[in-house]
This record gives C-alpha cells, sequence and structure tokens, in this order.
C-alpha cells in the first residue's frame, strides 16, 4: 500500500505510537489524517503536526467507533486505512481484578473488532481497504509482569488472522503491529513488563513508523519493529517447551527470584 493521496484514521493518536504513524503517514502524502484520541486535546496537537483532524473517542465503547468511522466517510471520505492502535497495559496478574481484565479487554481486543463491524461491509463495497492494528511481540510471545496485556494481545492477533483469512478474497488487507518496547508513556512505568519488554533495547516511535510505511508498502501481515522477534517466535514453535522454560527463567530474573 502506498499511503500518498490516502484517508486515514489513527485511534491513540494523541501521543507515542499513534502521533509518530500520522506524522509519518503525512510524510509520505497521505491525503488526510484523522487523529483519534481520548484526550481531545492531545489528538489537537497531533492533528495540528499534519494538517489532519482530531477527534475524541472512547475506542473501548462500540458506538464511538463508529461515530469516527461515520463521521469520516461523511464529512472527508472513504477511509483507506483505518489504524486501530489504541491500547493499554493494566491487569499484572491472575489476582487483578476483574473490572481491569474486562476494561484491557474492551480496549485491546474489542476496539478492532468495532472497526472491523463497521468499516468492512463499507470497505467491501468499494473493492477493498486496510486495516492496521497495533499488537505487541507479546501478542506472539507473551509478556511477563503483565497476565491480561499478553492475553489481549495475543487475541489481537488471532481477530487479525480471521479477519485476513475471510476477507482476503475482498480486497481487505490487515497488518498486525507487533513491536517490543516502544518509547511511549506506557514504557514510562517501571515494572516487570516494561524491563522483560527493553530486554532487547528501547526503539523510538519514529523508528517504528519507518518500518511500518516499509511493511505496508509490502502489504506484510506481521510487522515486527524488532527483527529478533522473528528468531524469538521460531523458537517457541520449534521446542515449546524449552521456550517455556526460557522464559520462566528470564522472569525469575527480572523479578529477582533466582
Amino acid at each position: 500500500m502506498e499511503l500518498r493521496d490516502k484517508i486515514i484514521v489513527i485511534t491513540g493518536a494523541g501521543s507515542g505510537i499513534g502521533r509518530a504513524l500520522a506524522v509519518r503517514f503525512h510524510a509520505e502524502g497521505a491525503k488526510k489524517i484523522v487523529a483519534v484520541d481520548m484526550n481531545l486535546s492531545n489528538a489537537e496537537d497531533t492533528a495540528s503536526m499534519v494538517n489532519g483532524i482530531a477527534m475524541m473517542a472512547d475506542v473501548a465503547k462500540e458506538d464511538d467507533i463508529s461515530r469516527v468511522v461515520e463521521d469520516t466517510e461523511a464529512n472527508i471520505g472513504p477511509i483507506d486505512l483505518f489504524c486501530s492502535n489504541a491500547g493499554v497495559g493494566i491487569g499484572e496478574n491472575i489476582h487483578s481484578p476483574n473490572s481491569e481484565w474486562q476494561a484491557i479487554w474492551d480496549i485491546n481486543v474489542m476496539s478492532h473488532v468495532y472497526a472491523a463491524r463497521h468499516l468492512v461491509p463499507r470497505m467491501v463495497a468499494r473493492g477493498g481497504g486496510y486495516f492496521l492494528n497495533t499488537s505487541s511481540a507479546a501478542g506472539l510471545l507473551n509478556q511477563i509482569g503483565g497476565a491480561a496485556y499478553g492475553v489481549t494481545k495475543h487475541a489481537a492477533v488471532g481477530f487479525g488472522e480471521w479477519l485476513a483469512i475471510h476477507h482476503k478474497h475482498e480486497g481487505i488487507k490487515v497488518s498486525m503491529l507487533c513491536p517490543q518496547a516502544v518509547r511511549t508513556p506506557m514504557t514510562e512505568v517501571a515494572n516487570d513488563a516494561t524491563a522483560a519488554a527493553a530486554s532487547n533495547g528501547m526503539i523510538e516511535p519514529e523508528e517504528l513508523a519507518e518500518t511500518v510505511v516499509e511493511e505496508l508498502r509490502k502489504e506484510s501481515f506481521v510487522i515486527l519493529p524488532h527483527p529478533i522477534v522473528l528468531e524469538y517466535m521460531r523458537n517457541k514453535t520449534t521446542n515449546y517447551d524449552r521456550w517455556i522454560g526460557g522464559m520462566n527463567k528470564l522472569m525469575r530474573k527480572i523479578t529477582g527470584l533466582n
């Protein structure tokens, strides 16, 4: 996919990965970028950087996603690329309250479902469209120190696979963005999850955005800003038991159990 002259919606665009994608896509010549965030002021700041439009939305609410789609298509034009990027990292372990598990499920998984539900029929009717869904390397591997995060990011990848499997022949393209640690407000929190994700270093959002542009051009399903994740995936599938043992060893090292 070439981004020039495309209408693009980005959720979680008020900072971090979302803002970096907006700026990079604008540099590629996107026709119009809609910056969506729960914090309208942050969305407006991003929009001002890219001559875009700011919208406020809570991606955990289907009505909000529906409104973003409706308003964009009615007032700007058909959405070519929907970047379902907003996410959170709550739900540390099995003892985390049910409310945290439900909240992270709604944001990290259902937001992707809502976007597809309201856009796939429109995109199919006009010949196709593209979804860039942000997951994480945790969705391919797992997340030390983040039970609900690892679970929901796995589910996000699973939904992306399903979406591509069922609608590829109708012109629907899907890419799953699966980075390790990126310098964003989420990784400013010093905890076991951040330490584990950053074990191979932390990249800047701008570096990630460069990789995304390259991989969208190739229409790759999995986008890995940290190439070593592919090696980890291969290790996991080659010998699952050995991989679990290695992850357990890393967990004990990070949490100080050794």
